[in-house]
């Protein structure tokens, strides 16, 4: 039987050189490592910020736009951190919109007040964002005796389709 064959680092891809033997050759700066990747996504999905990310994981982002297009995992990689990062932004808004923002007010007289503020804006844009799935979660909140209901009835429905088809079974 056949040997069993080594992986060499990840660091140091063996390469053909000119016809020559398989050599080690060492990752460059430039170089895009699974180091570099996950540094990318994951600054991308804490900021949603392609440049800061670029510049914490040490690449540009001509080579993002690259990685993008041609490697598909990547691109997975980079829409799930983009989702992730919006999901905690709405997250925040939602947060802010129910809380609202603390905002001091300084008077004539030099006094301070603290207060609450409470954006109406941001509140119509949430609602507009979440009216269809707030319209599907209405329409889905059955009770328990509707859903049996509709279960009885789809078998019903079921079984008369079934004589319907095989009309000599009974």
């Amino acid at each position: 039987m056949g040997s069993r064959k080594r992986k060499a680092p990840e660091k140091a891809p063996l390469v053909l050189v000119a016809g020559r033997k398989p050599q080690m050759r060492k990752a460059s700066a430039r170089s895009w490592t699974r180091a570099k990747e996950e540094i990318f996504l994951t600054e991308l999905a804490e900021t949603c910020n392609i440049t800061l990310s670029c510049e914490a994981a040490g690449v540009s982002p001509t080579t993002i736009k690259r990685k993008r297009k041609g490697d598909a995992a990547f691109r997975a990689g980079f829409l799930a951190a983009v989702r992730s990062a919006y999901e905690r932004l709405e997250l925040v808004l939602l947060e802010r919109f129910f809380n609202g923002t603390e905002k001091v007010v300084i008077r004539k007289d030099g006094s301070e007040e603290r207060m609450r503020e409470y954006s109406n804006q941001l509140g119509l844009a949430l609602l507009k964002m979440h009216r269809d799935t707030a319209a599907e979660a209405a329409a889905s909140d059955m009770a328990p005796d509707d859903v049996e209901e509709l279960r009885e009835r789809v078998l019903k429905k079921l079984l008369r389709l079934q004589k319907r088809l095989r009309p000599n079974e009974e």
